[in-house]
């Protein structure tokens, strides 16, 4: 096949939404339907023996919910789909958004019950700063929810997109019948089953067909038909360039627990969305028909075997081909790379590839050169934009509680912090060690994780802090001056990055005041 060909065939997206929306059992059912698994998990079920596919950590199983974002890849259709399935609990959101920046597309999943909640609309501010094309599952339909009309506003409202029902529910809940494709003219009659996968559908050229009737009764079809009218004349056709420059949003109703709506969701999807698209590097802008291979690291994974202390960089390929054992230039490193373990995933299982092209996600076995946002090329001098860190919200001092056991915290911490699960500051007065997250629950996780990855114990002290920021002057001696009369209060990132730790909004505007040449960033990307 062609190299045109391999990329237009491809389509990475990830699927996001606030705690139990339905994220990762949407995920299962997608992958169910493309035939990467034959039995679906359950997220919260004891009745179902199977853990979901791509909630594999020892933690995620324990809560229930993803703390991690998983990579899973297969083929509908003769489609090459990388599916990326992200953390939903807000303690996590930055593991999501540098996961956006690897995508080229998003499905976003609503509770049809909770409507647009908080983080769903932190998640879709994140969109639109690249303008990704976002595709609506308003989920658990078999349940009695919210009026689909009142939903539609409330996105169109809280997520400042224009919305376009490609699908609509017949009822909801206990009088839940089906849904008829706006799209393709077809009704999907509801049979609820979480494991088998339904397919029960009659193709109308038109609502008014009598044997509407017969299939879903009197009621519904009048009530259907008065819907599908109303919805035509509000709303225009439906523009895929629209959808394409994020301006629009198709929305799809379904239950993805049921496996019902999916399949309308997943046919729509690759047909409508994007084959990997441009980048931006702090040089140009970077094609994926370009000649030379080009990707940058979006996330660091260790210890994903827990019998082989391995490491694993995710790498998005954004230009050329890439391929297993060439050398390719690390352009922050001192020297070049060369990959002889190259893997593409179904959640934790993997395999060897030799080869992979724009769009695809490999996993590459590292032993520490690499970390987040770092480029790698076929000799060009450049680096992928947009994979910031910001300030976090919560910061605790790290409390040893085993010094015997001291260099394998160190290490722990070490490798945890390139992963991404969080910020690590040191202060140079007293050599302080500093974690700041959004969330409580990292804390939890990285405790948990020392422990038994590294058999390292620690606890975390509270520190009394409100923003972490990076400082910049255009005049290095400005700078050295200011770092070194707020002496107490500099720490410095991973990257040595020097951080000034303010204590209080209203300490730091005075700071701001006192020192005009200097600029307060609140990311570390600016």
């Amino acid at each position: 096949m062609s190299f045109s060909k391999e990329i237009q065939k491809r389509r990475t997206f990830a699927i996001i939404a606030h705690p139990d929306a339905g994220k990762t059992t949407l995920t299962e059912k997608l992958l169910l339907f493309g035939g990467a698994i034959q039995t679906a998990g359950a997220v919260k079920s004891n009745k179902i023996d199977v853990a979901t596919k791509s909630d594999w950590m020892e933690i995620e199983k324990q809560r229930g919910i993803s703390v991690a974002t998983s990579v899973m890849g297969f083929t509908y259709k003769d489609i090459k789909i990388n599916l990326l399935d992200t953390p939903g609990h807000q303690d996590f959101a930055e593991d999501t958004y540098r996961t956006l920046t690897a995508v080229d597309s998003v499905i976003m999943v609503i509770d049809c019950v909770k409507g647009v909640e908080i983080q769903t609309e932190k998640l879709m501010e994140v969109c639109r700063m690249r303008n990704t094309p976002v595709i609506c599952f308003i989920n658990k339909l078999d349940r009695e929810g919210r009026d689909p009309y009142e939903l539609l506003d409330e996105v169109e409202e809280k997520l400042n997109i224009q919305v376009r029902p490609l699908s609509w529910p017949i009822g909801m809940g206990k009088s839940f019948k089906g849904v008829y494709n706006l799209y393709e003219k077809q009704l999907n009659l509801f049979t609820p089953s979480q494991r088998k996968l339904s397919d029960d559908r009659q193709t109308f050229e038109d609502v008014e067909d009598p044997r509407l009737e017969g299939l879903i009764g009197v009621g519904p079809a009048a009530q259907l038909r008065e819907d599908v009218e109303l919805i035509e004349g509000v709303y225009p056709d439906f523009d895929v360039q629209g959808y394409l420059e994020g301006k629009v949003a198709p929305v799809f109703f379904g239950s993805a627990v049921n496996n019902f709506g999916v399949n309308e969701l997943l046919d729509t999807f690759i047909r409508i969305a994007p084959a990997p698209k441009s980048r931006h590097t702090e040089v140009r802008e970077v094609l994926p028909e370009e000649e030379k291979f080009s990707g940058f690291v979006f996330k660091i994974h260790a210890n994903m075997d827990p019998n082989h202390r391995n490491r694993i960089a995710f790498l998005r390929i954004c230009s050329g081909k890439f391929q297993r054992n060439r050398p390719y230039t690390h352009v922050k490193g001192p020297k070049p790379l060369r990959f002889s373990n190259v893997t593409q995933f179904m959640a934790q299982d993997r395999e060897l590839v030799d080869e992979a092209f724009p769009g695809d996600i490999v996993g590459l076995y590292d032993t520490g050169n690499l970390k987040i946002g770092d480029t790698l090329t076929e000799g060009e001098d450049m680096v992928f934009k947009g994979i910031p860190a910001f300030s976090p919200e919560i910061f605790k001092e790290v409390i040893n509680k085993d010094a015997m056991k001291t260099k394998q915290l160190e290490k722990g911490l070490r490798q945890l912090m390139e992963e991404g699960v969080a910020q690590y500051f040191t202060y140079d007065i007293g050599a302080r060690k500093v974690i700041g997250t959004v969330g409580q629950l990292q804390f939890e996780v990285i405790q948990f994780r020392l422990k038994n990855e590294y058999n390292a114990s620690v606890e975390f002290a509270p520190m009394n802090l409100y923003k972490a920021c990076w400082v910049h002057a255009k005049d290095k001696k400005v700078l050295d001056e200011f770092i070194r009369s707020k002496n107490r209060h500099i720490a410095y990132d991973k990257e040595g990055k020097p951080v000034f730790m303010a204590e209080s909004r209203a300490w730091l505007q005075m700071v701001q005041d006192n020192y005009p040449d200097i600029q307060f960033h609140f990311t570390s990307e600016f």
